[in-house]
């Protein structure tokens, strides 16, 4: 198994993967070794002191670093994991796997020419978890707890390398894995993810005024946690995936319209088949989801 591991980015992400492995390992009674690149100095400081990682170093010293790990993870914005993939390329150590957490892939898939070399294995792969908080202070190790990867093997990754990253996942916490390409992770993280925040977004920014939670009863609350956002990453996904989200943004621009229409129109019967319809249709989404996960119990 990996005895080295290296991270390129200690927030939020970064940090939740490194605090849920060395829960694992130790777990195990086994020890591993973390090295992690951030420029942000009290992030290291932090994760060295509470033991998360054994040595941290600013991006500049990245060769040094990267030549020693097992497999490293790239915790970095979309652009950044790029730019910092086809700079280092010559840098990670032979026979290491490297893998990405990037949510949009359709840029990385172009420049994988640059960035792929014969003697390690790049995983492309999108952890469906997170939060509405920054940052390696808000780092958790139960971030993954019941949650699914995704990940998009590509022709030259090794079967017992994808076998072993798999079980790795597994054992931080992944409930599932689920593999797909790189077109119809674009497509559907666009409706599942950025569109849902493009949605609460526009919710809290439609609001009359601040002081409307007053009259919050959790339904408010709940549909508006993820507008708490990390207004850089988001941005550059959604521009990354624009073409994606627009079509989805169409979609419930025009369901939208067809609800304005019924109540408009006091059209009773209409409103409460389609109320009906959406109900079914979630329920359906739930039995799947049950399906789904007991399959993988």
């Amino acid at each position: 198994m990996y005895k080295t591991f290296g991270f390129a980015g200690l927030g939020l992400m970064g940090g939740s993967f490194v605090k849920a492995l060395r829960a694992f390992y130790r777990s195990r009674g086994e020890e591993i070794l973390i090295l992690a690149l951030d420029n942000d100095v009290e992030a290291l400081v932090e994760a060295k002191a509470s033991g998360d990682i054994d040595e941290g170093a600013s991006t500049n010293e990245a060769a040094a670093l990267l030549s020693r790990c097992d497999i490293v993870f790239i915790c970095l914005y979309p652009r950044s994991s790029i730019a910092f993939l086809i700079k280092h390329r010559a840098d990670f150590k032979s026979g290491a796997l490297v893998t990405d957490i990037s949510g949009v892939k359709t840029e990385l898939l172009k420049a994988l020419p640059d960035i792929l070399r014969d003697d390690i294995d790049f995983i492309c792969g999108h952890p469906m978890a997170g939060s509405e908080k920054e940052g390696f202070m808000h780092a958790d190790a139960a971030i993954f707890k019941g949650r699914n990867y995704i990940i998009m093997p590509l022709p030259s990754n090794k079967s017992e390398n994808l076998h072993r990253f798999k079980e790795l996942l597994i054992s931080i916490g992944f409930e599932r894995i689920t593999e797909t390409d790189f077109a119809s992770h674009d497509h559907k993280i666009a409706f599942t993810s950025q569109l849902c925040h493009v949605i609460a977004s526009a919710l809290v920014d439609s609001a009359e005024d601040t002081e409307i939670t007053a009259f919050g009863g959790g339904s408010y609350e709940d549909l508006t946690r993820i507008a708490m956002i990390n207004a850089p990453l988001w941005t550059e996904l959604f521009l990354a995936n624009k073409e994606e989200l627009l079509a989805h943004i169409a979609g419930f621009e025009a369901s939208l319209t067809k609800f304005k229409t019924y109540i408009l129109k006091s059209d009773e019967a209409s409103l409460e088949a389609a109320l009906r319809h959406v109900r079914e249709k979630r329920i359906a989404m739930t039995r799947r989801e049950t399906h789904i996960r007991m399959a993988h119990q």
